[in-house]
């Protein structure tokens, strides 16, 4: 379980709970059930709207990677790659062949197959790199969704409150209810937001973030297998994919730990 995923989740929320308790306010208020149709079935209906199915599952999935702290050793990965190197000096590089069948990562395969079928290199990085390029592209989708989600909140909230005050004016009549009419109208806006900022663009964020660091583990398993194909010694890969990982930790701002999106 990722920790700062679930405590940053619940600390905003109970932070708005407490925040109207000390105010003098009954939290029990904030639950307005016309509200949160409003404002959650409003964003959901125009987030679908905005995107084709795949980019959503893509969305709805990435919750896994926020919230679940799956991680995977660099030095394993390391560790893997100066195999195969071990193995294509003593044997040859048809070797990798049947290795790749048991790789840790669909673009170690990707690599290993097209090394061992004697593609040009260029070619080989061409393949991983126009893979990789693609899980970027799915990551940044599925962060989309959700920061589009943040974007249309808010807007649904106003809506919400909007219908909630015509409600009101329906019933000037009846100047007793007009308060509480009108308190319950602005809550549509404070769930819209309330969603927007304490939950949609955060996992936006989030997701961004994740990703970026688990594309270095992709980067490096590039330059393994592009250093294998040249024939470098396995000590020598060894030393450049530490010295790479470091470099693309400092660029990252943080730790590499993160296990590579499905």
């Amino acid at each position: 379980m990722d920790l700062t995923s679930l405590l940053g989740t619940i600390i905003g929320i109970a932070a708005i709970l407490i925040g109207q308790i000390l105010e003098g306010g009954d939290p029990a208020s904030l639950l307005q059930i016309t509200a949160a149709f409003i404002v959650f079935g409003g964003t959901a209906g125009a987030v679908i709207l905005s995107f084709p199915k795949e980019q959503l599952t893509d969305a709805v999935v990435a919750l896994k990677r926020i919230y679940l702290d799956e991680k995977i050793e660099f030095s394993e990965i390391i560790v893997e790659l100066v195999k195969y190197a071990t193995k294509a000096r003593k044997e040859g590089v048809i070797a990798l062949e049947k290795e790749a069948k048991n790789a840790s990562d669909p673009l170690i395969t990707l690599g290993l197959e097209a090394v061992a079928d004697g593609a040009d290199p260029k070619l080989v990085r061409e393949l991983m790199e126009t893979q990789l390029a693609l899980m970027e592209e799915r990551s940044k989708g599925a962060a989309k969704v959700w920061e589009s989600g943040g974007g249309y909140a808010p807007t649904i909230g106003i809506i919400g409150a909007v219908l909630g005050l015509i409600h009101v004016m329906e019933n000037l009549s009846e100047p007793s209810k007009l308060g509480a009419g009108i308190a319950v109208a602005f809550v549509a806006t404070v769930y819209g937001v309330g969603l927007a900022n304490l939950l949609l663009i955060p996992l936006g964020s989030k997701i961004k973030f994740k990703d970026q660091k688990s594309f270095v583990a992709k980067e490096m398993m590039i330059e393994g297998i592009l250093s294998i194909q040249a024939g470098e010694s396995p000590a020598l890969i060894e030393r450049k994919l530490q010295a790479f990982i470091l470099e693309k930790d400092k660029k990252s701002g943080g730790g590499v730990s993160e296990k590579a999106p499905a």
